[in-house]
C-alpha cells in the first residue's frame, strides 16, 4: 500500500465540486448498492441474526475474526467454506463510496478525517502524519494500489509453504489484479530508471525482481478500485455473516483454567450500543485477529495482554503479562521529490518500480492538483495550515502558527501545481519503535513512534536514495518532461523542504546536508508493521503466546514489510490458516469464481 506524500494534501484536492456532484448523483445508488452481498448488515443488526439457546440468544461461531480489511477479508471467505465466520469491521463499506472506488479520488479519502471516513489519521510521535484504514476493504480501499509479490526469501524466512503462497497469490490476482496502461510519467520513470542503470527490465511482473519493472494494480482500466472486499464474493453465504461499524471492545476470556481461553468479543454498534458474540465449543474455534499493524496490538492491549505495569496504569485488568505487545513497531521510511512539468500529465499513481540493489525503492505518481484555484482552496483537517496545527495542542495554535503555514502554501509557484512525484523508500528498515494506548477509547488512536533514520543504515540508504532520484531528473529521457541540471535539482529539494510535509522542524541547510533533509522530509509509505512479532507475542502458527484460541494474522506479526508493497502478501493470508489445519481445506484457487474483472 503507497502513500503519496503529505504532500499531497496540499498539492492534490482540486476535484472536490466534481466530487459534490457526483456525490449527489450517486446518493440514491448508496442505499442500494452499500451492502452488495447479503450477508453484510450493519453492526445493528446483531439481534436479529439467527440465534441459539446458547450465551443468551446469540449464535456460537467456529471463527470470529476482527478486522475486515486486506488479511481479515480473504482469510474470513476461505474459513467460510469449511466453518461458520463472523467477520466484524469496525468501519462501512466500500461499494458506493466514490472517494473510495475511484483513482481521481485517493487524495480526497485520505483528506477527510469525519468519523464516519475511510481513513483514520494519525499522527507519530516522530511528527509524521499517517492514516489507518477504517472500512471493509482495510488499506486495500484507500491505498495506492500498487500490487506485486513478496520476494522468495521473504517466503523462506516466516516459513510458509510457497505453493500454497502462489496458490493464494493466483487466487487473489484473478479476481481484483489487474495489468495497468502505463501513462506518459510512468513510462518517462521506467526508461529513467534503466539509463541509469537499474537494470535489467523485466517487463509486467507481479514477482519481486532486482531492477525496473511494471507491477499490478487493484485499479481497472477505468480507473475504478477493486477492493479485498470483493473477495467476499467466493464466501459460503450459509456459513458467513459480515457486519460493518461494528468495533470491538475486548476479546473475552475463560480465565478459570490454568491457560486463559478467548471465547468471544464485546462489539458496540454504530449507535454505540454493545454486544457479545461467542466462539461454538468446537476445539477449533478461534478468535482472529487481523486488525492491522495499529489494531491488533492495541486490542491486545485494551483486553489485557501486554505489558503488566502499563496495563495496571489505565486500570486495565491484566489476562496475560506480555512486554513485548506492541513493541518492534516500523514504517518504511519515504521521501518525494515534487518534478513541475511544462505541461499537464495525466493522472497515475504507483505503476512502475525500480528495485535497487542498494536496499532502496524508486517509484512515481503524477498528475494531481493541477486547478489554480487549488493553491487557495481549504483543504480540510489534514491540509497544511489546519490539518498539522490540530495535532499541537491548543495553547500552541497560534494566530502567528497557522498564518505562517497558509503563507507558505500561497506563495508557491503555480507551476508547482502542474507535474509529478518521484518517490525513494527504504526496504527494510533497521529503526524500530512502539505503541501504547493514551487511554481506554478504543476509538481514540494510540501514541504510535517509529524512530525513523535513528539506525544509520537507514539514512545511509536514503542518502542513497535521493542520489538516484537525482541521476533521474538529469537523464536524458527526463528532459522530455523538464530540464533538471545540478541548480534546478537544488530548487525541488527545497520545495521539498517548504511543502510542509510533516510536523518535524526543518533546517535550513537541507539541500546542503542530504542526511538532514532526509530527516526533516520523510513521510509514511503505509508500510508500517509489527508490534505483535512471531517468538514474542504470536508463535510460528501464529497463535499468541500464553492464551488459547487467539491468533493474529496480519502485517503486525511481520518483521519486515514484504516485497515493494505488502498488500499482495497480505492479502494472500489465508495460506496461512490452510498450512496450519491442510486436512480441514477441500478450497483451492481452481475452485473459486472470478469477480472483479
Amino acid at each position: 500500500m503507497a502513500l503519496i506524500g503529505s504532500a499531497l494534501f496540499k498539492f492534490l484536492l482540486s476535484s472536490l465540486v466534481w466530487i459534490n456532484t457526483l456525490l449527489s448523483i450517486t446518493k440514491g445508488e448508496q442505499s442500494s448498492g452499500e451492502y452488495r452481498y447479503p450477508f453484510i448488515k450493519p453492526a445493528s443488526s446483531f439481534s436479529s441474526v439467527p440465534s441459539s439457546a446458547l450465551n443468551g440468544g446469540a449464535k456460537p461461531y467456529d471463527y470470529i475474526i476482527v478486522g475486515g480489511g486486506t488479511a481479515g477479508c480473504p482469510l474470513a471467505t476461505t474459513l467460510s467454506q469449511n466453518f461458520s465466520v463472523l467477520l466484524l469491521e469496525r468501519g462501512g463499506t466500500p461499494f458506493a463510496n466514490p472517494n473510495v472506488s475511484f483513482m481521481q479520488n485517493f487524495h480526497i479519502s485520505l483528506a477527510d478525517t469525519s468519523p464516519s471516513s475511510a481513513s483514520q489519521s494519525f499522527i507519530s510521535t516522530d511528527g509524521v502524519i499517517n492514516s489507518r484504514a477504517r472500512i471493509l476493504g482495510g488499506g486495500s480501499s484507500i491505498n495506492a494500489g500498487f500490487y506485486t509479490r513478496a520476494s522468495s526469501s521473504f517466503i523462506k524466512s516466516v516459513g510458509w509453504d510457497s505453493k500454497l503462497v502462489q496458490e493464494s497469490y493466483s487466487w487473489v490476482e484473478k479476481q481484483i489484479v489487474h495489468r495497468p496502461e502505463l501513462v506518459p510519467w510512468q513510462r518517462v520513470i521506467r526508461d529513467s530508471l534503466l539509463e541509469i542503470g537499474i537494470s535489467p527490465f523485466n517487463g509486467f511482473s507481479y514477482d519481486h525482481k532486482y531492477g525496473t519493472k511494471v507491477g499490478g494494480t487493484i485499479f481497472d482500466r477505468f480507473g475504478r478500485r477493486h477492493t479485498a472486499a470483493e473477495l467476499l464474493a467466493s464466501a459460503n453465504p450459509e456459513k458467513f455473516h459480515v457486519l460493518v461499524h461494528a468495533t470491538v471492545l475486548k476479546i473475552v476470556f475463560d480465565t478459570t483454567g490454568k491457560t486463559p481461553r478467548a471465547v468471544g468479543v464485546i462489539f458496540k454498534d454504530e449507535n454505540g450500543k454493545q454486544h457479545e458474540a461467542f466462539l461454538s465449543k468446537g476445539s477449533r474455534s478461534e478468535v482472529i485477529m487481523s486488525s492491522g499493524a495499529i489494531g491488533s496490538p492495541q486490542l491486545l492491549l485494551h483486553s489485557g495482554i501486554g505489558p503488566k505495569t502499563d496495563l495496571e496504569k489505565l486500570n486495565i485488568s491484566v489476562v496475560l503479562d506480555n512486554e513485548f505487545v506492541g513493541k518492534g513497531m516500523s514504517d518504511n521510511p519515504m521521501n518525494t521529490i515534487f518534478v513541475p512539468t511544462n505541461r499537464p500529465v495525466q493522472q497515475s499513481l504507483i505503476q512502475t518500480v525500480g528495485i535497487t540493489k542498494l536496499g532502496v525503492y524508486i517509484e512515481a505518481s503524477s498528475g494531481f492538483g493541477q486547478s489554480s484555484d487549488s493553491i487557495h482552496w481549504d483543504h480540510g483537517i489534514v491540509s497544511a495550515e489546519i490539518g498539522q496545527l490540530s495535532t499541537i495542542p491548543p495553547k500552541q495554535r497560534t494566530y502567528e502558527a497557522i498564518q505562517s503555514y497558509r503563507k507558505r502554501k500561497k506563495t508557491l509557484p503555480h507551476e508547482a501545481f502542474m507535474g509529478g512525484f518521484i518517490l525513494e523508500k527504504i526496504a527494510s528498515p533497521l529503526s524500530k519503535g512502539q505503541l501504547s494506548l493514551l487511554n481506554t477509547n478504543i476509538d481514540d488512536n494510540p501514541s504510535i513512534t517509529f524512530n525513523y533514520f535513528s539506525h544509520p543504515y537507514d539514512l545511509q540508504r536514503c542518502v542513497d536514495g535521493i542520489h538516484v532520484v537525482e541521476k533521474i531528473l538529469r537523464s536524458k529521457h527526463f528532459t522530455s518532461f523538464t530540464q533538471c541540471d545540478k541548480k534546478t535539482v537544488e530548487k525541488l529539494l527545497n520545495m521539498s523542504v517548504h511543502a510542509n510535509v510533516n510536523l518535524i522542524p526543518k533546517h535550513i541547510n537541507d539541500t546542503k546536508s542530504l542526511e538532514q533533509f532526509c530527516k526533516d522530509t520523510v513521510i509514511t509509505i503505509w508500510h508500517y508493521h509489527g508490534g505483535c512479532h512471531m517468538g514474542k507475542v504470536v508463535s510460528r502458527d501464529y497463535e499468541v503466546l500464553g492464551v488459547e484460541r487467539l491468533r493474529v494474522i496480519d502485517g503486525s506479526t511481520f518483521t519486515d514489510s514484504p516485497g515493494t508493497n505488502p498488500q499482495a502478501t497480505v492479502h494472500g493470508s489465508e495460506d496461512i490458516e490452510r498450512a496450519i489445519r491442510p486436512s480441514s481445506w477441500s478450497i483451492t484457487n481452481q475452485h473459486q469464481p472470478e469477480i472483479g474483472t
